[in-house]
């Protein structure tokens, strides 16, 4: 499969993820529909080791690394993921996960003391403008109705949103130290993901979420895309493209993703954004494109004896 076209699965599938979330909220439990989903894209990981004849045991030195990957990455930034969306439109998410382009070094300079850039950080600031621009209405519409007694969800999915994408972030670090115990990226990712399901699973038992089967077949057709299309074949059409292009181009996804996803709510959830909005989404994406044009000493770099796919896979963004 040439290297454009794996481009353009990954982008689709993950630009559509957004959406395709908010069509499993409402008869499950947010964190029901985590477990549901990573549970379903785990096995699925689990068979396709198996049929390849890999072995699915793990030494505990690397599967501690896993868990760790498994509780930032598939437990606590997914769960957050799917309460901001009961508050925010997909796109809006979206374009707030293109920001772990800046959240992802920040996490390296604090695990490694990796050197961030100055484009880097005046990327970021120019970000910060732009997501100020883009939700300053909604915001100043928040507090409005928190003054006259309301309750300000939408700065509850704001606050939510933000930590799922730091959360990511912090994961795309632990992948660096995951790889150094294993080279093996699906075994890796099927225990990763499991070890994420259990703890939402002992988060939903412990707050009292019930297990519940929903009866809409448009939550089972959501479950199935994205456990199977965003969970498994987009990472790995994504992980393909890196080993070809390398990370510095491959992580471009996450520029076209939230245009993809903004484009899905505008059709599908009638969003309406304004001449300031627009403009605050141009400027975010743009300062997202140029931080990517930084040198590579810019970038997550990993402390592996094996620099090419670790460092790789440290500087890519978790999408949903």
């Amino acid at each position: 499969m040439s290297s454009p076209l794996l481009f353009a699965i990954a982008a689709l599938i993950w630009g559509s993820t957004f959406f395709a979330i908010t069509l499993q909220l409402g008869e499950v439990a947010p964190a029901v529909s985590v477990v549901y989903r990573f549970g379903l894209a785990s096995a699925t990981l689990f068979t396709w080791c198996l049929l390849r004849g890999d072995k699915l045991r793990l030494p505990w030195r690397a599967q501690r690394w896993v868990m760790l990957q498994g509780f930032f990455t598939f437990a606590l930034s997914y769960v957050c993921t799917y309460g901001s969306e009961q508050y925010l439109v997909s796109g809006l998410v979206a374009v707030l996960f293109a920001l772990m382009v800046f959240w992802t070094p920040i996490c390296s300079r604090i695990a490694f003391g990796t050197p961030i850039s100055w484009r880097t950080w005046a990327a970021g600031m120019i970000s910060v403008v732009g997501v100020t621009m883009l939700f300053y209405n909604s915001i100043a519409g928040a507090w409005k109705e928190i003054a006259g007694g309301g309750t300000g969800h939408f700065l509850l999915g704001l606050i939510l949103a933000l930590v799922a994408t730091i959360a990511s972030s912090a994961g795309t670090v632990v992948v660096a130290k995951v790889r150094e115990q294993s080279s093996n990226l699906m075994l890796t990712m099927a225990w990763s993901m499991f070890w994420g399901t259990a703890m939402v699973v002992a988060w939903a038992l412990a707050t009292g979420q019930p297990f519940v089967l929903p009866r809409a077949p448009r939550y089972w057709m959501a479950l199935l895309y994205l456990s199977l299309f965003g969970s498994v074949i987009a990472f790995n059409a994504y992980f393909t493209l890196i080993n070809r292009i390398g990370s510095a181009k491959a992580v471009y996804i996450g520029v076209v993703t939230p245009v993809i996803s903004v484009l899905l709510s505008i059709q599908l959830e009638h969003y309406r954004p304004g001449p300031v909005e627009w403009l605050g989404m141009a400027v975010c994406l743009a300062s997202v494109a140029w931080a990517l044009r930084a040198p590579a000493a810019a970038s997550a770099p990993s402390p592996s004896p094996q620099p090419a796919p670790a460092a790789s896979l440290a500087a890519i963004p978790e999408v949903p």
